[in-house]
């Protein structure tokens, strides 16, 4: 057969269902020559890929995602493979919570004492809570969600260190002006800034920016532990969560009515109202608001 092998063949030599091998085929995932009468013809190069594609699916990524990845190449690869491994050592983390909250509850009703109301709440947080990426990557499609961790993982960290920095420091900024008329020079300059900063965070691409403005807009539904994360990125106290999350969402509505006032005068875009480049971000202002 010339290492050549008919769908049943490569199906008994790779341990897979013949009606897998179709599916693989319909989708594009693994597409096997055809021989002079049409029949599907595999190779043993086939066979690694479709290794590759079994190690990928075990580790919980969908077969469109898979497609993408193998067809961008290794340095895809790596990265994606990375970006399951910090997502199962989260698993792990969330599991041994469970556990430790579980043991807990477990001595004392052993020792005969009323079971305390903060325990149980432990465990269902801790059962109950889910890792942050995969509730943030709904709001991407495939493709996006991987050019966004292209992104981090090819931002050197000094450059995400002055970011966070910058964003702390105009936060302070808008703080201290948050009684201004959104209408006037320093209001809008204060904006301005706040958009610039956000260009950062989708590198020019603007599947990744549609994701970013659908999950800043969705704040209010992220879990605990992610809106707390977006808190502290901004240097706010976490023990005065209420107070905290009032002084952001200030700080929020500030920039929204700044935009809303901008956007009066009707300008073809917001990124020309601001004049930024075509590709800038704009986590705050595609959503107008009163």
């Amino acid at each position: 057969m010339n290492g050549s092998f008919r769908i049943g063949e490569f199906a008994k030599l790779a341990g897979v269902t013949v009606r897998a091998l179709h599916h693989y085929d319909r989708i594009g995932l693994l597409k096997p020559q055809r021989g002079s009468s049409g029949f599907r013809l595999y190779r043993l190069e086939d066979l690694e890929r479709l290794e590759q594609i079994a190690a990928l699916k075990f580790l919980g990524i969908p077969l469109r995602e898979i497609k993408l990845l193998l067809k961008r190449g290794p340095l895809t690869l790596v990265d994606s493979l990375r970006v399951q491994r910090e997502a199962l050592a989260e698993k792990r983390r969330l599991i041994d919570r469970a556990v430790v909250a579980i043991e807990a509850a477990e001595k004392v009703i052993r020792s005969g004492q009323t079971t305390d109301a903060s325990i149980l709440r432990k465990i269902i947080e801790a059962i109950d809570m889910q890792p942050q990426e995969n509730f943030m990557r709904k709001y991407y499609t495939d493709q996006a969600w991987l050019d966004k961790e292209r992104i981090v993982h090819e931002t050197p960290l000094e450059v995400w260190q002055k970011n966070i920095k910058a964003w702390r420091q105009l936060f302070a900024e808008i703080e201290a002006a948050i009684d201004l008329d959104p209408a006037s020079e320093s209001a809008q300059a204060l904006t301005k800034r706040w958009l610039q900063l956000a260009e950062t965070a989708h590198g020019g691409n603007e599947a990744v920016r549609a994701g970013n403005i659908e999950a800043w807009n969705d704040r209010p539904n992220w879990p605990r532990e992610q809106q707390d994360k977006l808190l502290a990125s901004f240097g706010l106290d976490l023990h005065d969560r209420a107070a905290s999350m009032e002084r952001f969402e200030s700080v929020a509505k500030f920039l929204r009515r700044a935009i809303s006032h901008k956007m009066r005068s009707h300008l073809p875009s917001l990124r020309a109202l601001y004049g930024l480049e075509p590709t800038s971000s704009v986590a705050l202002g595609d959503k107008q608001c009163d």
